[in-house]
């Protein structure tokens, strides 16, 4: 588990991040349209990334599974 989870909010693009830990990563689709996850180069996840996230007060709760490789 993370010692510091950061969580960065871009309003005008809608947009949401959480970062688990600060290193180098990538960014990798997930099931879900709208989330993306950040992972290390070994294929940990270090994060996620929401987009259009105000649309998720208009809907079901956002399901998405995240997976470490």
């Amino acid at each position: 588990m993370a010692d510091k989870v950061k969580v960065w909010f871009d309003k005008e693009g809608d947009f949401l991040e959480v970062t688990f830990a600060e290193r180098e990563g990538y960014m990798r689709e997930t099931a879900h349209d709208a989330v993306m996850e950040r992972v290390d180069q070994s294929g940990k996840v270090i994060g996620f990334s929401i987009l259009q996230v105000s649309r998720l007060a208009m809907e079901k709760p956002l399901e998405a599974e995240l997976v470490s490789q």
